[in-house]
C-alpha cells in the first residue's frame, strides 16, 4: 500500500544492487506500489474490484508464484484477507497453510529504517533462490496471454496498426493462445459488433451486462462515454466516440469472442481464446486490470505517441504511422505505417508482430522494457473513498 512504498522502493533498490547479480537466472524484482488499503469503504459492494485486482496481479504467471507482501500492520487490506492461505500453490517445502512471506514494518523488532530495510532484503533471498533455480523451457505459443490494448490512437489507428493487431490476434487465436481486448466506453458504440460475435448466448449477455454496468457507473458520475476522447485524438483526426470505437474493436480481430471478465477477474485455465476483459479505456487501468486477468504479454498501439510501459511484463509498441516510427525510433517496436504507405499489407504487418512477440517471449528485449520504461499500476476503485 502507499503507506510502505518509500520503504519498499528504498529495499528494492538494495535488492537489485545488492542480491540479483547473485540470481542470474532472476529477470527483476519489482514493488507493487498501490494506493489502496487504508481510507477507503473495504466492504462496500464495490470494493470487491480493487481487491481482487490486487490479489490477481500477485497470481501473475510472471512473478512465478514468488512474492513477498509489505505490511504497515493498521491498514484495512490486512495481508491475511488479501491473500490467504492457499492462495499461491505451494510445490516446495513451504507450508501452504502459513499464507504469503509477510514483513510488518510496525512489528516490534523493527528499531529504525535500517532494520526493516534488512528484514526486507533477507526475506527475499529465498524467493530470489527459487526462482534462480528455474530454467527457461521451450513451451507452445497457445501458453501465451496477450492483452491489447491502443492509446494516444489517431485516425490511422483502425487503418493501419489496429488492423494489423486484430490479424495477429486471429493467429494467436488459432494457435491455442489467449487474447484480451478490453476499454468498455471504447468499443461501447459497436457492441452489436460484439455480441454477434460470441459464442454463446451466455457470452453475448455477459458483454451486455458489463457494458450496462459501466454505463451506469458514468451516469453515476454524470457523464457519458463521449467524454472520452482527447484534444490528441482529436488533433489527430477522430472527431467522436463513435469513429474511435470502430477503430479500437478492430484490434480484437475476427474470432469469436468465448469469454468475458468483470473487471479484476482471473481467466482460469479453461478460459482460453478471444476474451473480452471489461475495463475502463484508461490506458493505466487497463493495463492494470490486464495483469490481474493474467496478461504476460502485452500490445499497445499508438497515433500519437507514448512512452507507455509495464515492469510487471513486457509491452511491444506498435506505431500507427511512419512519422511516428521514424521520431520515435528507439521507443516504437513495430511500424505499422508501412500499410498506409504502400509498402507492407495488414497481414504480413500481423505476421511481423507474431513473430516478434514469440521472440520476446523468448527472452528479447521490447524498448520499453531496454529503456526500463515503467508506469505505475492504477486500481479501479469505484467504492467510496472515506
Amino acid at each position: 500500500m502507499q503507506c510502505v512504498a518509500g520503504v519498499v522502493a528504498q529495499a528494492v533498490s538494495r535488492i537489485k544492487a545488492q542480491l540479483l547479480p547473485q540470481y542470474p537466472n532472476v529477470d527483476d524484482v519489482i514493488g507493487l506500489e498501490h494506493s489502496y488499503g487504508c481510507g477507503v469503504a473495504i466492504d462496500a459492494p464495490d470494493a470487491v474490484i480493487p481487491i481482487r485486482t490486487l490479489k490477481h496481479i500477485s497470481l501473475n504467471p510472471n512473478f512465478g508464484g514468488e512474492v513477498m507482501v509489505v505490511s504497515l500492520g493498521c491498514e484495512k487490506l490486512q495481508p491475511e484477507r488479501l491473500l490467504p492461505p492457499g492462495s499461491f500453490p505451494i510445490t516446495d517445502e513451504r507450508d501452504a497453510s502459513l499464507g504469503p512471506d509477510t514483513v510488518c514494518l510496525q512489528a516490534e523488532h523493527h528499531v529504525g529504517l535500517m532494520s526493516m530495510l534488512d528484514d526486507i532484503v533477507e526475506s527475499a533471498r529465498p524467493h530470489l533462490a527459487r526462482l534462480n533455480a528455474r530454467r527457461r523451457q521451450t513451451i507452445p505459443a497457445s501458453e501465451l496471454v496477450v492483452g491489447v490494448q491502443c492509446g494516444g490512437s489517431d485516425a490511422f489507428s483502425g487503418v493501419t496498426a489496429n488492423p494489423a493487431v486484430g490479424y495477429c490476434a486471429d493467429l494467436l487465436v488459432r494457435a491455442g493462445a489467449t487474447v484480451m481486448f478490453s476499454e468498455n466506453t471504447e468499443v461501447r458504440d459497436g457492441v452489436d459488433q460484439l455480441t454477434s460475435r460470441a459464442a454463446s448466448p451466455e457470452v453475448a449477455q455477459a458483454i451486455v451486462r458489463e457494458l450496462g454496468w459501466y454505463d451506469h457507473y458514468l451516469e453515476r458520475g454524470r457523464v457519458d462515454r463521449s467524454a472520452n476522447t482527447t484534444p490528441g485524438n482529436k488533433a489527430g483526426g477522430l472527431s467522436n466516440i463513435a469513429e474511435k470505437a470502430m477503430g479500437s474493436i478492430i484490434k480484437s480481430g475476427s474470432s469469436a469472442i468465448s469469454h468475458v471478465l468483470a473487471p479484476g477477474e482471473k481467466l482460469r485455465p479453461d478460459q482460453r481464446g478471444l476474451v473480452y476483459a471489461a475495463t475502463p479505456a484508461s490506458d493505466f487501468i487497463c493495463g492494470t486490470l490486464q495483469l490481474a486477468a493474467g496478461m504476460n504479454l502485452h500490445v499497445f498501439t499508438t497515433g500519437r505517441g507514448t512512452p507507455y510501459g509495464l515492469a510487471e511484463c513486457p509491452v511491444i509498441k506498435v506505431a500507427t504511422r511512419s512519422d511516428l516510427a521514424r521520431r520515435w525510433h528507439d521507443l516504437m517496436d513495430v511500424n505499422a505505417g508501412k500499410i498506409a504507405d504502400g509498402e507492407a499489407s495488414i497481414e504480413a504487418t500481423g505476421w511481423e508482430l507474431f513473430l516478434l512477440m514469440l521472440e520476446v517471449a523468448s527472452g528479447r528485449k521490447t524498448w520499453a522494457e531496454h529503456w526500463k520504461l515503467h508506469n505505475a499500476l492504477v486500481l479501479f476503485n469505484p467504492a467510496p473513498v472515506t
